[in-house]
Parts: C-alpha cells; sequence; structure tokens
C-alpha cells in the first residue's frame, strides 16, 4: 500500500515541555519506531510532519534577537522547522532502515492570496500564554491569540492549500524506492504570481492535516495515517468523560463539536480524503502506526454510499473539497 502519515507537531514537542533540541530528538527516535514499522511491513510511506510549537518557538527567536531589524517572515520560518525535524525524522528512520534510502525534502504550498483565513488568523503557533503574556504581544507585536485548553497560545492565518509545488520530485523519490518526508509543516505558504508565474512567500502557516490529505490524494495513495498524540476521536469532548470514537463516517466525524484549532483540521481531512477517494482515513497515535492501519487502534474513517452516509456531501473536483465542515453539531 501507498500510504501518507502525518505526524502531529504536538506529538513531538508535548505541552508544557521545554522546548529543548534533545525533548524533541527523545520524541522523534520514538515517532522513528513506530513509522518504520510501516516500511518494514512493506509500505511505500510519505511523512509530512507538524510545526506548531516549532515555528512559534523560532518566530519569537527572531522577533526578539537583537541583530535583527526586521523579523523573518512566516514562511521562511517555516522552510527553517521542515529542515530541523525533516532531519531529525530522516537520521532516525535511517538508521532503523538500513539500506532504503530516506531523504526530506523542502516543499512549497501554493494558497490563494484571497483566502478568508488570512483575516481571520485560526493556527495555533508557538507555546502556551498566560492571560498576561498574550494582552503585552497583543499590544507590542500585534498578536492575535485564542484559548487553547487552559491557556492562550498565538494564532496565525492558515489558508487552505491550493497545490503542492513539489508534487513531481514526490512522486520521482517515491518510485525510486525513497521513504520520503515532504510538506513539513503543511508546506512553505506560497502565492503565485499570475503574469510573471514567479511565487513569493506569505506570512501564514498551512494546515499540515489538510495539507497531507491533499497530497495523499494526488499520490494516489491507499491510506491517510493522522497520527497525533492521543489514540483516538472522542465524542463529547470537554466533557467529564468522553468517549473514544473507533469508527465514523465522514458525515459523523464532521458533525462532532470538535476544537478549531487542534482536532477540527484533523477530522475534516480525515473526512474529506475518504470521500473523495473512498479509501481509508485514520486519526490515530503516534506511537502505534501499524496498528492505526489495522484498526486495533484509533478512528478509521471510509465513505459509505451517498444513500447510506446522510451527513456525506457530493465530492467536488479540485481542492476546495478541503473546505470547511458543514455541521458543529455534537454527538
Amino acid at each position: 500500500m501507498r500510504i501518507v502519515v502525518a505526524v502531529g507537531g504536538n506529538a513531538l514537542l508535548r505541552r508544557g515541555e521545554h522546548p529543548d533540541a534533545a525533548v524533541q530528538q527523545h520524541h522523534v527516535h520514538d515517532a522513528a519506531r513506530s513509522l518504520a514499522e510501516l516500511v518494514l511491513a512493506g509500505h511505500e510511506v510519505v511523512i509530512t510532519h507538524g510545526n506548531g510549537p516549532q515555528v512559534g518557538l523560532l518566530a519569537a527567536e527572531s522577533e526578539t534577537d537583537p541583530a535583527l531589524t526586521v523579523s523573518y517572515p512566516l514562511d521562511v520560518v517555516g522552510a527553517e522547522t521542515q529542515g530541523m525535524i525533516g532531519t531529525l525524522l530522516v537520521r532516525e528512520l535511517t538508521a532503523r532502515l538500513p539500506g532504503r534510502s530516506v531523504t526530506a525534502l523542502v516543499t512549497h504550498t501554493e494558497v490563494d492570496p484571497q483566502d478568508p483565513a488570512f483575516r481571520r488568523p485560526s493556527k495555533f503557533i508557538g507555546g502556551q500564554l498566560t492571560d498576561r503574556q498574550a494582552r503585552l504581544m497583543g499590544a507590542e507585536r500585534g498578536w492575535t491569540t485564542a484559548r487553547d485548553g487552559a491557556r492562550l497560545r498565538r494564532t496565525v492565518p492558515s489558508p487552505r492549500p491550493g497545490a503542492i509545488t513539489e508534487l513531481p520530485a514526490i512522486r520521482a523519490l517515491l518510485a525510486a524506492g525513497t521513504v520520503v518526508v515532504a510538506a513539513g509543516g503543511g508546506g512553505v505558504p506560497v502565492v503565485r504570481d499570475p503574469d510573471t508565474g514567479r511565487v513569493r512567500g506569505v506570512e501564514a502557516v498551512v494546515d499540515k492535516d489538510l495539507t497531507a490529505a491533499l497530497l495523499a490524494e494526488q499520490l494516489d495513495a491507499d491510506a491517510l495515517l493522522i497520527l497525533t498524540d492521543v489514540t483516538h476521536v472522542f465524542t463529547r469532548f470537554g466533557a467529564s468523560r468522553p468517549g473514544p470514537l473507533t469508527t465514523a463516517t465522514p458525515g459523523e466525524l464532521r458533525a462532532l463539536d470538535l476544537p478549531e484549532g487542534s482536532m477540527r483540521p484533523k477530522a475534516e481531512a480525515a473526512a474529506a480524503f475518504a470521500e473523495r477517494t473512498g479509501h481509508l482515513a485514520v486519526i490515530g497515535p503516534l506511537d502505534d502506526a501499524l496498528g492505526a492501519l489495522l484498526g486495533t487502534t484509533g478512528t478509521t474513517v471510509r465513505a459509505l454510499s451517498p444513500a447510506g452516509d446522510t451527513g456525506r456531501r457530493s465530492a467536488p473536483t479540485g481542492p476546495s473539497a478541503l473546505g470547511p465542515a458543514v455541521s458543529r453539531t455534537a454527538v
């Protein structure tokens, strides 16, 4: 099988952890064991990764560096995180897959400059902030923030992915038997000039799950695995006794009341891929990728026939299938 695996940035740097390199290396070491099991089982694997905590860290460092007159833009910082996380993944996977070629590819994602997300920042980046810190950053640097759990975090625009620039290169690497790390952090966000064809970076972070769904579809993948720091999608999120969801249709998944900045994009990406391709999507734990593929853990998402899934939308042709969810009703 050809599998696209999306690894959450929060799974590599967990809430409350100090963002030292050694901490992230430890988590990548553990993640590589789980990811390597897919390759050793005979599957073609493309790995994407999130970068929310990491891009926030590097952006904050850039903004407070006295040697800089202007801080680095988010697209450049996003490229830095692709290199940082990519090299850690390549090292660990190479060690676990002797004789296999493993490479990380800096990847760009084209977005629409008129995307309304530029007017409504919603993507969490960086660490947690107190209310006082959030007010201070808003006053001094113009940050927008939103509540993520008990604390606030910085939010930035997250336009929807339209095209993956390096798709032909990813196809060529897969054909050569290479395990590919690509589209990290959703890809470096760029817009294309319609007259010159040149691209330029924009101040945004593309959601890596939506990019992973687009990449999986365009690579004709048999499965999309969205791996994170929880075992399942949960119904009654935020309640005292949430319930793990083991299987769902796209309509059922979209009907859940899920957090916009974390699980909601994962649910939409899984639902869009399943209904557009008819193939398997799973949201599950990073430490058991093979189990998620086999259905022993995680939330498995499969599309039924239109008559059997009353929540299913018609499948349009194009990236707009990764559009907003149609319902926020709790199950």
